[in-house]
């Protein structure tokens, strides 16, 4: 026991006595949590171009259109002759956002009937497409509390509307771009810092050696402990410091969150020296995280969905923990999940924590190995 507390106080100096280690574990990582997401602060998108068909040609619809154009979200760009050409441009990347003003609207409004109105949007971004259909419903519905004063001049007093639409997000309250995705790029910034830091240290000693590197057990195990508590210090960091100061959705489930996230930390570790093993030198880990970022953020299917992803891909997301992490940690912290609701992400990285860290130990572990990892 006291050789594994001697190499986690040797991993712990090794980290803050290498510039390179301590800037990339602990440096980026509080850095990251106030300049990345002061980008998305105001989370709001503007002047998005939306399509207008229109099938009545009347006053009325030329009402709306004025209403539509005055949004400071929404923008008209063009009023195609009929929805399949409004849905080419919008497949074309053309338009957010497409409204359907179907004949007769005058028409049914005026008699006293129900009018009906369509609204298409462009899903593939979530801030445009949460902001453009919300301002354009908005518009949709006040113009239809001043068609049923109209309707009043013709009919007597409104009747109260037999159904009324309550919009209330449950988890994203402020239905921004920023609370849907800094959250989770917040787990892969851990992450992949970690990766960074742990692939540091061990091509440093390992170029220094000269040799593959080896470890005995007690301290392979006290390196594993001393990563991962820098680990868990930059995903709470995030989790509970970052999302109050940013003020993103947070608070949910926190028992659920240690463990998940110790769960995280530990198949991330065993993951960061089986693959740190491999490199010869420190400039390696810089490569391997720059080549590796972008591509484990879209194979976690948080932005990208799964549905549209080729299906080896999705297999092979299976082993990263970036895959299960982000998604247990956002669904954990952000929408309050329940244990039972993410038990097929905890048995994946309690999966990929046996597996990798049965590799690491392939990889690392000697008998005779060296004491301990220094700077």
């Amino acid at each position: 026991m006291s050789r594994i507390w001697h190499s986690l106080r040797q991993t712990l100096l090794a980290v803050l006595c290498d510039r390179y280690a301590i800037v990339v574990m602990v440096g980026a990582v509080i850095l990251y949590s106030f300049f990345y997401p002061a980008a998305y602060r105001h989370q709001v998108a503007g002047n998005l171009p939306v399509l207008v068909v229109d099938e009545d040609h009347s006053a009325t619809s030329r009402e709306l259109l004025r209403k539509l154009d005055s949004l400071r979200v929404a923008h008209v760009v063009g009023q195609p002759a009929d929805l399949q050409e409004a849905r080419a441009q919008l497949e074309a990347g053309q338009a957010e956002g497409i409204v359907l003003i179907p004949a007769n609207l005058e028409r049914d409004i005026l008699r006293g009937r129900p009018a009906k109105l369509v609204l298409l949007g462009n899903g593939a971004y979530l801030g445009r497409a949460s902001w453009v259909l919300g301002s354009v419903a908005d518009a949709l519905g006040a113009f239809g509390r001043e068609a049923a004063v109209t309707q009043a001049a013709f009919m007597g007093a409104p009747q109260a509307p037999p159904v009324t639409l309550v919009q209330r997000p449950l988890f994203n309250t402020q239905e921004g771009y920023g609370s849907a995705i800094v959250p989770g790029v917040a787990e892969l910034i851990v992450h992949q810092t970690l990766l960074m830091g742990i692939g540091v240290l061990l091509g440093g000693r390992r170029l220094v050696l000269g040799r593959r590197l080896q470890f005995d057990l007690p301290t392979l195990t006290g390196m594993a402990l001393g990563f991962g508590l820098i680990g868990l210090f930059g995903l709470f960091w995030y989790a509970g410091f970052t999302a109050w100061v940013q003020d993103y959705p947070r608070g949910g489930n926190p028992l659920g969150q240690l463990l998940g996230g110790t769960l995280f930390i530990a198949a991330t570790v065993a993951f960061g020296l089986f693959v740190g093993s491999f490199f010869r030198t420190r400039e390696r880990a810089f490569q391997y995280i720059i080549a590796t970022s972008i591509p484990l953020f879209f194979l976690a299917s948080l932005s990208w969905p799964a549905v549209m992803t080729p299906r080896p891909l999705v297999w092979l997301a299976q082993l990263l923990p970036t895959t299960s992490g982000i998604n247990l940690m956002v669904r954990l912290n952000q929408m309050d999940a329940s244990l039972a609701e993410v038990s097929r992400e905890l048995i994946t990285l309690a999966v990929l924590l046996v597996l990798y860290g049965a590799l690491a130990l392939w990889r690392l572990h000697s008998p005779k190995g060296t004491k301990g990892i220094k700077s």
